[in-house]
């Protein structure tokens, strides 16, 4: 048994040290159910399994029941597209019990939210990118259903950013100013707001967010409240729905993270480095996101044409080496 021990060490010791870091595992990948996360997932699951040699799957997934069980359960591994405000004091709590780790930001840019009008009005008119110039030609923004007031197309109801957007209504005066808070009653109808004046060249006004695939059809600028951000009341005060005296304040940035679990951060120490390097703005998203409704594909599919189009983009998170097989999969 010593002499069968013995052997086997002198032969790991002789072993290539490039096949132990190659060695990844049974990996999971949270698939969330919207289109950008989707995608994420699907890159990821590619470049892990051909780039890095993981057995990668992945799971349904959405913020809270994946939040949840990573931190109860260290399951799924990866959460690619995580919104951690949503859940933001569990996690950090699973942080500090050495059960999860935040791999890195998949938005540089963190996830956008403004009020935005058409980019050709801006371009006739530079002063329409400001709150001041929309206010001053609030003719441009006509309500569709009473000629005599302007429009701003607010969150759905039932929203999250239902309570944001129109506590800035309101600290901004826009009612008196001759504007109505427009409910366009779900994301198809807002989204299919903004789609209809773009298609009539006519004038629009309301919230918005980024990654979205509207954003990457239609090209739109945020409107400058000439406020910027007060991070505080924005979270104490602006989204909430108690918020009595809200005040002008930009939004800021959203945290979107790639979480992991602790114990594959351990195990898969070159996966997690991909993780750590791999994030998109949100220019790159939304154009991706506008491709995948053109074409009508799922994440799979709007996957293989990032990674056999977009090179230039992921050829940055990955060792050449690695880039090598994965455009040899391909």
């Amino acid at each position: 048994m010593k002499k069968l021990l013995a052997s086997s060490c002198l032969l790991l010791s002789a072993m290539p040290m490039s096949s132990f870091a190659a060695e990844c595992g049974k990996v999971t990948i949270a698939d969330m159910n919207w289109n950008s996360a989707s995608l994420i997932a699907n890159v990821d699951r590619i470049i892990l399994a051909e780039g890095y040699d993981c057995d990668a799957e992945l799971v349904p997934g959405d913020t809270m029941p994946t939040g949840t069980s990573m931190i109860e359960k260290g399951e799924p591994d990866i959460a690619p597209e995580f919104w951690s405000n949503s859940l933001k004091a569990a996690l950090d709590r699973g942080v500090e019990e050495g059960r999860l780790r935040f791999a890195g930001a998949v938005l540089s840019d963190g996830g956008e939210e403004g009020f935005w009008v058409p980019k050709y009005l801006v371009e006739k008119d530079p002063s329409l990118g400001t709150i001041e110039g929309v206010i001053a030609n609030r003719e441009l923004f006509e309500h569709p259903e009473d000629p005599s007031k302007s429009a701003f197309y607010g969150c759905p109801a039932g929203w999250n950013c239902q309570i944001s957007s129109g506590n800035l209504f309101n600290a901004m005066g826009l009612e008196d100013k001759g504007f109505e808070l427009i409910d366009p009653g779900s994301g198809a109808g807002l989204s299919g707001s903004i789609a209809k004046a773009y298609e009539r060249g006519e004038g629009w006004f309301g919230y918005y967010w980024a990654p979205t695939a509207v954003l990457g059809k239609y090209e739109m600028v945020k409107v400058d409240f000439g406020s910027g951000i007060d991070e505080d009341h924005f979270k104490t005060c602006t989204t909430n729905a108690d918020c009595l005296e809200p005040k002008v304040t930009m939004y800021p940035p959203s945290a979107v993270d790639t979480v992991i679990t602790e114990s594959f951060a351990q195990n898969s120490p070159e996966a997690v480095s991909y993780l750590s390097n791999r994030s998109f703005t949100n220019a790159q998203l939304n154009s991706l996101l506008a491709w995948m409704e053109d074409n009508q594909a799922d994440g799979e599919i709007a996957a293989m044409h990032f990674l056999e189009n977009h090179e230039d983009i992921w050829g940055a998170w990955v060792t050449p080496e690695v880039a090598k097989k994965i455009k040899a999969s391909l």
